[in-house]
């Protein structure tokens, strides 16, 4: 995905030129004139030539994994591309930092920037010759048939990204009617006797285990008197999923303060003597049932569970012959969800005769999985329905060579991917950096790729309604789905699928795109431009270098902000910083050198006061403030 990288490196690079006459207006000597004049030119270089080689990458990403030349040329561009972005992001953190602190101090930081300018000048004047000679090695070795053939992947789209097309619409559902029906006469058979009955749903990922089970929680929940849907995952705190359990059944409780033992009594007293429903779906351990969640339920009340697994331990825990193990689609119902799906705007849903064939063999790489049919019948909704289109998404499956322990699900995935048009591959990969299986609010996500600079302004379109477009787009075809819809049927949120999402976080980590850190294993993170904070122990990042980072998003409460200081100072270049639901109390000092700095989230954060330092922050366009601290009202920033 090199061309989503250089892309977003043009845009910063026409940003910096538009610096230009007020970085003259602001230069105190020739010498430090001279020296702008010599960076701007280079940059101005580099942007003409990324420019000219941005519809190339476009082109050769289907190429890179099965062509070794390839490959390099494409991963080279990627490496300069963010050389290039270090010497552009240097200097406008430069020209920001000018503005900072008395006339003295002013005049003296700009009478050493001149040096910093013909350094920057040097480095930028290096990377473009590297860059002309690596397009000349390319194009010494680039092989016959290869070169020219620029076509835009998905240009056609069978869908306005305005609309979207829910992912598990009810006519959508294929293969489920006898194990929906099976479900339902568990749960609600017999709810006037006081007993519990524990169902589970197992299979392999990708099978449809969630769909099955949303669709029968959503038909029977009404019939009890509190219900909650809990999705766990691997990574889970027994704390959270109390704290869910509970506010999903009603009762009111603190959000941080009150301890697990009270936890457990709100809940008991809330549901004494009542018919209760709890679905976990995602379950990886059978202690997490047995020592945690089954001891609080009473037996004075009726309940319910549900818990979903790709495990057979967990399938295990069930009441006896109330256990569903979630098999791969047939061929007709395989071929039937297919047509649905890449059909979607053909009354008769039918695949024309002259394509039958070939449908056919798509389905063969999906092996019954319904995720993949899900995901290459949404992408062949979106090219022309000839022979000639499909045979080419085909041919991209047949050159792909990925070991996996599901390698045609693997590969039909990776293609949907890479034939995301360029401007919604970053937006994508942004999507896996958030934890397993979590909600992701739209307003949240758009608020991320406007201020990393992932969207443009089309035709007579907000930014916002241009990213809202794209988060669509992105249900559409089926690489996020959606939990829920508001009043007027926007997407309010979504999730990922994990099958999905591990695909995402690999591409992402081997792109440099960013980084997600578990506490576990050795902590690299040059050249990685994001990181994704999932863990307590933030310790063993100060030894890693943040220099290049460009965003860092914290997704553990416990956060010790302390820890995370040199890592803050490290990344002079930060761009978004985003601690939401972290509990912290106080923004360590680091933070308001930040010039860069364009997103601060603090919603939910324990910050009371909000220091004076934080005007420092003058590039800051969001600023999702936690509610109840004092502020200034300013037109620059969007409160929230």
């Amino acid at each position: 995905m090199a061309e989503a990288v250089v892309g977003l490196l043009i845009g910063k690079l026409g940003e910096a030129l538009a610096k230009e006459a007020v970085a003259y207006g602001a230069s105190l000597l020739c010498k430090e004139a001279s020296a702008l004049k010599g960076l701007f030119g280079e940059i101005r270089k580099a942007e003409a030539e990324l420019k000219s080689m941005n519809a190339y990458l476009r082109d050769s990403e289907k190429f890179k994994d099965t062509d070794e030349t390839t490959g390099i040329f494409v991963n080279k561009i990627r490496e300069l591309s963010f050389r290039i972005e270090d010497v552009v992001d240097e200097f406008m953190y430069k020209l920001e930092d000018d503005k900072h602190g008395g006339f003295a101090a002013k005049t003296k930081k700009r009478m050493k920037h001149f040096k910093v300018w013909r350094r920057l000048a040097l480095q930028l004047r290096e990377i473009n010759a590297e860059l002309e000679d690596t397009i000349q090695r390319r194009d010494r070795y680039v092989i016959p048939g290869r070169q020219g053939h620029t076509k835009n992947n998905g240009d056609h789209h069978a869908t306005s990204t305005n609309q979207t097309l829910c992912s598990a619409r009810e006519e959508d559902l294929v293969g489920i009617e006898g194990n929906a029906a099976k479900l339902k006469g568990w749960l609600v058979n017999d709810l006037e006797e006081r007993n519990t009955k524990i169902t589970t749903v197992w299979g392999m990922g990708g099978v449809g285990k969630t769909t099955l089970v949303d669709h029968v929680y959503k038909i029977v929940k009404v019939q009890f008197d509190a219900a909650a849907w809990i999705t766990v995952s691997k990574s889970y705190r027994v704390e959270d999923l109390l704290k869910k359990i509970a506010r999903e059944f009603g009762t009111s409780i603190s959000s941080s303060n009150m301890d697990m033992r009270r936890v457990v009594d709100v809940i008991r007293n809330h549901i004494k003597g009542k018919s209760v429903l709890l679905v976990l779906d995602d379950v990886w351990e059978e202690g997490l049932w047995i020592n945690n969640i089954m001891p609080i339920f009473p037996t004075n009340c009726t309940s319910r569970f549900v818990l979903t697994s790709r495990l057979y331990e967990i399938a295990s825990l069930a009441t006896r012959n109330c256990a569903i193990k979630l098999e791969p689609l047939q061929v007709r119902q395989s071929m039937l969800l297919f047509c649905k799906l890449a059909f979607w705007n053909n009354d008769s849903k039918k695949c024309p005769s002259e394509l039958r064939d070939l449908a056919t063999k798509f389905l063969q790489k999906c092996e019954g999985l319904p995720i993949a049919i899900a995901c290459i019948g949404r992408l062949l909704s979106c090219k022309p329905p000839t022979h000639s289109e499909w045979r080419n998404v085909y041919d991209k499956l047949e050159l792909q060579h990925t070991k996996n322990v599901i390698p045609g699900v693997h590969t039909i995935l990776k293609i949907s991917l890479e034939d995301l048009p360029y401007e919604l591959k970053n937006c994508f990969l942004h999507c896996a950096i958030f934890p397993e299986d979590y909600i992701l609010k739209r307003r949240r996500l758009i608020r991320h790729w406007i201020t990393a600079g992932f969207i443009k302004e089309k035709e007579n379109k907000t930014l916002e309604g241009v990213a809202e477009g794209f988060l669509n787009e992105l249900v559409n075809r089926s690489l996020l789905q959606v939990v829920m819809k508001n009043e007027i049927g926007r997407v309010k949120c979504c999730r990922m699928h994990d099958v999905i999402r591990h695909i995402a976080v690999d591409k992402a980590e081997k792109e440099c795109f960013g980084k997600v850190y578990d506490g576990c294993g050795t902590v690299l993170l040059h050249p990685t431009r994001r990181l994704s904070i999932q863990s307590t122990n933030v310790a063993p990042l100060n030894q890693s270098g943040g220099t290049h980072l460009r965003a860092i998003h914290a997704f553990t409460s416990s956060i010790d902000i302390d820890l995370l200081r040199p890592t803050l100072a490290s990344s002079l270049l930060l761009s978004i910083l985003d601690l939401q639901g972290t509990e912290i109390k106080m923004l360590p000092n680091e933070i308001f050198s930040l010039f860069n700095l364009r997103f601060l989230g603090l919603r939910y954060t324990r910050i009371e006061i909000l220091p004076e330092a934080i005007g420092k922050l003058q590039n800051l366009e969001v600023f999702v403030c936690i509610y109840n601290a004092p502020r200034k009202q300013s037109s620059r920033f969007l409160w929230s």
